[in-house]
């Protein structure tokens, strides 16, 4: 699969792709991180579009109709802005995920869990190990000692925790009068005056088989525990993440081959994602610096592969994320924790299930927020970089979350006043976004 960020984000794309061997302290010997300075880390997230791809044919009520992938729904709004080029625009196409909110009723979504370790390896391929014996440093291949451990980022402690979250898992929130996921009260409080009172768009969570991405040295960084396991945390290159992640072929993608290897090609391949899912690929704390301080902490995207007679010559897509769980003490805003990444990804997924990559759907007036200047309906891009961008929910189970408070649409429509619950332009937190932003010429300028 070959794909590229669109829009504002494409001069960040520039080093997203390209910088696979450019981070910091990438020419260290053991390419080891030992302290960590929060007041300078700071999270973003990225979408990835498959490049020169168009969504089709469309109605309404049946959203892109000639491809093969999960539910959705068509729709527009009228708002005065401007189109990239600069010219005026007033007609603006949305693409969403479920059923539209008059139609009522519950649509519930497969939402496979993919969990993915990280397998940093020398950079012949063969397998690398660390020890502590009087500081940090890379064990010799040929007299491995008691103490040398592989180098392998275990993703397996944070899969049940993600589980049961407010993403996956229910809760109270004030835009439903049953306990609900967060991202379907997001949806009820955008159209809490225009749908069913019985409307939902539920995730039915599965976590499927464990993948490995295997990383070659001179392509990420690490940071050991304080009693020499791995890890804090790991930096990755994010070119050489994507390459990792996604196959580059056609299917089937066979074990043993480069594609089968890869986490989204070997899940294709055993059928653990399909394309009526919203699959997401969970990592450990696997961050992807981007220059100046930002690292990608996840991006949504599809996978886009041809389709045969048994479907129609549709081609397929398999909507998916990258999701990291995230650690203490990486972030400047600590409040960025735990799921903050996943919720994030999955409430843009519903909104933007394809990454605008027919330049008509989800393509709405230029926006500005926090240093963003974008065109696309990014619920999340709006939000990231204000202080109280998080939303501490504790579950029944008493642990505490911390997803991200999302942009609603009546936002990205500048209408006044909002329609939304409460007239609100943000949820779960009603005061993130208090007011509309300025409307704005192409590339805010």
């Amino acid at each position: 699969m070959k794909i590229a960020t669109r829009f504002s984000l494409f001069l960040a794309a520039l080093s997203f792709f390209v910088c696979t061997t450019a981070i910091r302290g990438l020419a260290q010997d053991n390419d080891a991180i030992t302290q960590v300075n929060p007041s300078s880390n700071r999270a973003t997230h990225q979408q990835v579009t498959p490049r020169g791809h168009t969504n089709g044919m469309s109605d309404a009520r049946h959203g892109i109709t000639d491809i093969d992938s999960l539910v959705n729904f068509n729709g527009r709004f009228d708002a005065q802005g401007f189109d990239g080029n600069g010219n005026p625009n007033f007609k603006w196409y949305i693409n969403t995920v479920g059923n539209p909110p008059a139609m009522g009723g519950t649509t519930i979504i497969n939402a496979p869990i993919v969990p993915v370790s990280i397998d940093m390896r020398n950079a012949d391929g063969s397998l690398r190990y660390v020890s502590i014996q009087g500081g940090i440093h890379t064990c010799d291949d040929n007299n491995l000692t008691p103490d040398c451990k592989r180098l392998f980022f275990d993703v397996t402690p944070f899969v049940e925790p993600t589980v049961e979250s407010p993403v996956f898992a229910t809760t109270s929130f004030s835009s439903s009068p049953d306990p609900t996921q967060i991202t379907d009260a997001i949806q009820r409080a955008e159209h809490f005056n225009d749908a069913k009172p019985n409307w939902h768009t539920l995730l039915n969570p599965s976590v499927k088989t464990t993948r490995s991405m295997v990383l070659k040295r001179g392509t990420y960084l690490f940071s050991l525990n304080p009693d020499g396991s791995c890890c804090q945390f790991v930096e990755v290159a994010p070119g050489a993440f994507v390459n990792a992640l996604f196959p580059s072929g056609v299917p089937p993608f066979t074990p043993g081959t480069p594609d089968g290897n890869t986490p989204v090609g070997a899940a294709e391949f055993a059928g653990d994602i399909t394309t009526k899912d919203m699959s997401t690929f969970l990592f450990p704390a696997t961050y992807l610096p981007v220059g100046g301080g930002f690292f990608v902490i996840g991006f949504h995207s599809y996978d886009f592969e041809p389709g045969d007679a048994s479907n129609g010559n549709r081609e397929r897509r398999y909507v998916l994320n990258y999701s990291s769980w995230i650690k203490p003490g990486f972030f400047h805003n600590p409040s960025f924790l735990d799921v903050t990444a996943t919720s994030h990804e999955i409430a843009e997924t519903f909104n933007d299930p394809f990454v605008a990559s027919d330049g008509i759907h989800n393509i709405v007036p230029w926006w500005f927020s926090a240093g963003n200047c974008q065109d696309n309906l990014e619920v999340g891009d709006v939000i990231e970089g204000l202080p109280n961008a998080t939303q501490a929910i504790t579950m029944p189970n008493g642990i505490t979350y911390h997803p991200q408070n999302e942009a609603l649409l009546q936002w990205f429509e500048f209408q006044s006043p909002s329609s939304a619950i409460d007239g609100a332009y943000s949820y779960p937190n009603e005061s993130t976004l208090p007011a509309l932003s300025p409307v704005e010429k192409a590339g805010c300028q």
